[in-house]
């Protein structure tokens, strides 16, 4: 290989002529692209020979790396180019002939460097797979003259032209396939009982998320006793989830609910429950106080196991459905929503409340049921209003004392 030095310099430079700088400027690019080109013969020879049997390296990227004080990516680049110049030879001994000849010998000469050697590279293999060897040699040729003077443009429209000779009519054009939905739900219960949930819709099921959400995440009007609606936004969202939850929970073909609001399993005794104390399992999924076992009760499935002393399950008796499809679709006309003066809820929003609880001997009848949404089914379980059914075969509700003094 023939030596080359970079140009000598004048002593005081600040005193060249701008024809000087620019031809300094010139060689001094060309001696570097050559070096360049001559380090790529080396490195193409290494991996020839096998870098692990020379220096014990699993890649020449990586011998090349601790070498030349680079990053692995870097040096890969280095090497990548270096093999796509030069020919190089397979284990058995057979010469491999370089990628790009033609523009491996301009590269030699000093007249293109790395950026253009990758556009090439790219250009290339960007062509058609099926044209034919004869072809894409003769466009390597045509990219390798071109870039002794051309720019990144130049070469850019070259690759256009090149694409309508070599496959005028283009790829057959395919039907893009849909993009899979990005939708992730995660759900873990905490130590203190309560449940954290999260996630990540992709736009169109945010969009309909927050649609249903907003329709029932309204405000509460204020009702016939002057009493507004006090939740925050955030709490109304919540509230809003819990509804949808029920309506699809409510659904005849839900898989696993079969359209039942709740199966309790009840694994406390009946006077306990009478009494509000103790637990019950909802679900299986965790235990509840038996208040809240009360009024998630009044429209369910229920699932008496009587267990023994130990907790060993002695009996479980059978399903038993408290309103049946006829009494809630009987309801659904009467109450035409929840029956709590001021409220607009529809029937598909509202649970069956059992006036006098099944509990405490209260049969499942229309004289004993009423329709409430889940803010005043709570209400009426856990605050103190009250409910009863009128001469006139109606529900009617009375406030609580400090409301009303004379009730």
């Amino acid at each position: 290989m023939s030596e080359t030095f970079l140009p000598e310099l004048p002593q005081e430079l600040w005193r060249a002529g701008k024809l000087e700088l620019a031809h300094g400027v010139q060689q001094s690019l060309q001696v570097i692209r050559m070096a360049t080109a001559g380090l790529g013969r080396y490195l193409a020879e290494v991996e020839s020979r096998g870098v692990k049997d020379l220096y014990g390296y699993g890649r020449t990227a990586a011998w090349f790396a601790d070498i030349a004080g680079l990053s692995v990516g870097e040096a890969g680049a280095v090497v990548k180019r270096a093999i796509a110049l030069n020919p190089t030879r397979a284990l058995e001994g057979s010469e491999v002939p370089a990628a790009l000849p033609a523009t491996s010998a301009v590269a030699a000469e000093g007249l293109v460097g790395d950026e253009r050697i990758d556009q090439i590279l790219e250009i290339l293999k960007r062509l058609p797979a099926e044209i034919s060897a004869e072809d894409r040699a003769n466009a390597e040729k045509i990219l390798a003259t071109l870039a002794r003077d051309a720019g990144p443009r130049q070469l850019a429209d070259a690759e256009a032209n090149l694409l309508a000779l070599l496959d005028p009519d283009g790829k057959e054009p395919k039907d893009p396939e849909p993009a899979e939905p990005r939708r992730e739900i995660t759900l873990e219960r905490r130590k203190d009982g309560f449940w954290k949930l999260t996630g990540l819709l992709d736009d169109e099921a945010g969009a309909r998320t927050a649609a249903a959400l907003e329709a029932y995440a309204q405000p509460r009007p204020v009702d016939e006793f002057g009493q507004a609606d006090l939740r925050m936004k955030c709490e109304r969202m919540g509230d809003a989830w819990v509804d949808l939850l029920d309506l699809a929970i409510a659904c005849p073909d839900q898989p696993g609910t079969s359209g039942y609001r709740t199966l309790v399993n009840v694994t406390i005794g009946l006077e306990e429950l009478k009494s509000g104390l103790g637990t019950a399992c909802l679900d299986f999924v965790g235990t509840m106080t038996a208040r809240e076992a009360r009024l998630a009760a009044c429209d369910c499935l229920m699932l008496p196991v009587v267990l023994s002393a130990a907790g060993e399950p002695l009996d479980v008796g059978r399903l038993r459905r408290f309103v049946t499809p006829g009494q809630r679709r009987a309801l659904n006309i009467r109450d035409g929503g929840c029956a709590f003066p001021g409220c607009h809820r529809k029937p598909k929003n509202c649970h069956a409340h059992h006036i006098h609880h099944w509990a405490d001997g209260g049969p499942t009848d229309l004289r004993n049921l009423v329709l409430l949404c889940g803010f005043h089914h709570r209400l009426i379980h856990h605050g103190d209003w009250q409910v009863r059914m009128a001469a006139d075969g109606l529900p009617e509700f009375i406030p609580p004392q400090y409301r009303d003094p004379l009730r």
